[in-house]
């Protein structure tokens, strides 16, 4: 008897007993249609009956343009290509690419939360790249001149941790320079990853009060039988963390020196022998700096809307994590490797950071950045 075939496609049916679950084989395809960007197939699932195009929950459902023109425009997005260029180029409006930005950022939101789980990393960079948001100095802006946690413009801070054995972007935020936006980046690196790695930064000074937040045990006092208050219990930084810092030192805005010190865990540091160091998340600032026009130093491409810029960031790590492969993580081929090959022999075989890392064994196609489709998370350890 002839089984049929996974097509690799969820029901998109909310009432459907299999509501976005892969490959149960309850998918038919039965028919296709033609479209400017070539032949679609229509799937009907088996348990509801429901149609739904192929195109459904991916970046180019129900839109009329060629799907060729959407991916220039969201790689012209990832390449320092200003939104005025843009729509001079493609001839589509600034209003047209941002709304395919936002259809964009979610599937990169999907991408992240499917592949970014249980991350077995010993050790996470953390930094934070200065930028603004329509303006350089907010009207509700501090003392120094920081925009506060309210304000959506005036200075505002990408915050990045990536695991630098593979390269990986772990988490990113975009907000200012505060606590509240550190524990932001602390808790969602701290979501995706396994146990407590060890954590390193700059001199930012509340990075440490967010770690011990996230990563703490709970000390409490007996009662003394006086008179009084029992004494309330205090956080103290959880056993297995270490916290190193790399602190400038300048002079006229010239670098002096570096100062390394380890704030928490110093035990710990010594026996992993590791050092101190946020080299890897300072070259990967100058790449998304090279990549996204806001983010470019002296222009005019800035960002006018923090939601934006977040699009803008997400878009980017999912990209990077899997699309784009470093050539720090290549390796060489084999002899028996390179004869299959044929003519021309390469010497390398090319890693993306998600490939380093086992979360896939591929370089994804752009196509595959806007098309994914995914299980929930809470089916995928069930079905297999």
């Amino acid at each position: 008897m002839r089984k049929p075939q996974d097509w690799g496609q969820p029901c998109p049916n909310p009432d459907c007993a299999h509501y976005r679950l892969i490959n149960r084989g309850n998918m038919s395809a039965i028919a296709t249609y033609l479209t400017q960007s070539g032949k679609r197939r229509i799937f009907r699932c088996g348990a509801c009956e429901k149609p739904f195009s192929e195109t459904r929950d991916t970046v180019f459902f129900d839109l009329r343009t060629p799907e060729e023109k959407v991916i220039m425009a969201l790689k012209m997005l990832l390449v320092k290509v200003a939104l005025s260029d843009m729509g001079f180029v493609l001839g589509v409006t600034e209003a047209t690419v941002l709304e395919w930005l936002r259809r964009a950022a979610q599937k990169a939101h999907e991408i992240n939360a499917h592949l970014l789980r249980d991350l077995p990393v010993t050790q996470v960079q953390l930094d934070e790249m200065w930028n603004f948001i329509r303006r350089k100095h907010a009207q509700q802006a501090g003392p120094d001149g920081e925009s506060s946690e309210l304000s959506a413009d005036g200075r505002q801070w990408v915050g990045i941790s990536c695991a630098p054995e593979f390269r990986l972007i772990l988490a990113a935020f975009v907000g200012p320079r505060t606590f509240e936006s550190a524990l932001q980046l602390i808790q969602m690196t701290a979501a995706v990853v396994l146990g407590v790695p060890c954590f390193f930064s700059d001199g930012f000074s509340c990075y440490l009060s967010a770690l011990i937040e996230v990563y703490h045990t709970l000390q409490t006092f007996p009662r003394t039988g006086q008179p009084g208050r029992p004494k309330q219990p205090v956080k103290e930084p959880h056993p297995d963390l270490v916290y190193g810092q790399v602190v400038k030192k300048k002079h006229q805005g010239r670098l002096q020196a570096l100062v390394y010190r380890v704030r928490c865990g110093a035990k710990r540091f010594e026996a992993l022998g590791l050092s101190i160091s946020t080299s890897l998340l300072e070259r990967l600032n100058l790449t998304l700096r090279q990549a996204l026009a806001p983010l470019v130093r002296k222009s005019g491409s800035f960002c006018k809307d923090r939601t934006h810029m977040r699009r803008r960031v997400v878009l980017f790590q999912a990209f990077d994590n899997c699309a784009r492969p470093h050539r720090s993580l290549r390796v060489p081929l084999s002899d028996p490797e390179l004869r299959a090959l044929g003519l021309i022999q390469p010497k390398w075989r090319h890693q993306t950071p998600g490939m380093a890392a086992g979360l896939t064994d591929h370089v994804w196609t752009f196509r595959e950045l806007l098309t994914a489709k995914f299980e929930p998370v809470h089916n995928q350890s069930s079905s297999g």
